[in-house]
């Protein structure tokens, strides 16, 4: 009874009595499988791998990424270091602003706007900005519900330029170093989370705050139910390009820590947002002082007005 190694060493003979007669000929064998389940298995798992990569970037991608600056070869102290941040054009900011003022739903803005080249030159115009048209818009507001009353004098609140820079400054900067700081920690953790490098992360916020500066200027207007609706519209727009952007990095954590964080992440968009429209533009009356007479020693009586 011929045995294994029989068969296999006659279909060897054969075969090169084969390519003995025709050397183009060519061979197969008939007990190799086509293809390995497993292997359509790991094949199908690669593809669903590359999917997320197109998503997320691979992890090498984030690396190179890290600070956006790593990849060249300026010292940090040198002023060429820091210019490589505001290297983007026109065109760059404006489809970025577009992108964050109408969210693609299912696109990532990171991945389609923000990975090849992340600035900080849109974010901080954009914060600048927001910062005068809060605290400009805020004055005119007050100025136009006190409007004809003969008790009232206006007075420019300038602190509120100063007070606004700091929230919104603040907010642009510690709050994305706080969620970059917990995807790391979490990345070391999970090792199929794909973390945003802090730049980008940076630019998602200040992108996404680009809506509230037409709001703040619309705020104007002494309606409390339409400053409300127009927040509410504001704030659905920029949160939505935050939840788009930072819950597929998440998504394969704890469901519990991924809910958690993501719940986190809106609600310091929304205080912000609600913050700075009850602040500057809902707080109640001040008392003024209004110069009633001069008295003899030339001093000023001042009576208080609510």
């Amino acid at each position: 009874m011929a045995t294994v190694d029989d068969l296999k060493f006659q279909e060897f003979d054969d075969a090169a009595n084969l390519l003995a007669g025709n050397p183009d000929a060519t061979t197969i064998s008939i007990d190799e499988p086509s293809e390995n389940p497993k292997n359509q298995y790991g094949l199908l798992q690669d593809s669903r791998r590359e999917e997320d990569d197109e998503l997320l970037g691979t992890d090498d991608s984030d690396k190179t990424e890290l600070l956006a600056g790593q990849k060249k070869s300026a010292p940090f102290w040198t002023f060429e270091y820091y210019q490589t941040f505001f290297d983007v054009d026109t065109y760059q900011v404006l489809d970025r602003i577009k992108g964050s003022v109408f969210p693609i739903p299912g696109k990532n803005f990171v991945r389609l706007y923000i990975r090849s080249n992340p600035d900080l030159y849109g974010p901080f115009w954009i914060c600048a900005t927001l910062v005068f048209a809060i605290a400009i818009s805020g004055n005119l507001s007050n100025f136009f519900i006190h409007l004809g009353k003969p008790a009232y004098r206006y007075v420019p609140e300038f602190r509120k330029v100063s007070i606004a820079a700091t929230a919104i400054y603040a907010y642009a900067w510690l709050v994305p170093l706080a969620l970059w700081g917990f995807l790391m920690w979490r990345n070391s953790k999970v090792m199929n989370i794909v973390s945003y490098s802090f730049l980008e992360i940076v630019c998602v916020y200040g992108y996404s705050l680009f809506i509230y500066i037409p709001t703040a200027i619309l705020w104007i207007i002494p309606q409390k139910a339409v400053r409300w609706i127009l927040v509410m519209v504001a704030l659905c727009l920029s949160g939505s390009v935050l939840v788009m952007t930072f819950w597929p990095a998440v998504r394969d954590d704890n469901r519990r820590i991924a809910l958690a964080t993501m719940v986190t992440v809106v609600l310091l968009h929304a205080l912000l947002a609600i913050g700075c429209l009850a602040y500057f533009f809902d707080a109640p009356d001040l008392n003024v002082l209004i110069p009633t007479a001069a008295a003899q020693n030339g001093t000023i009586v001042a009576t208080k007005t609510q």
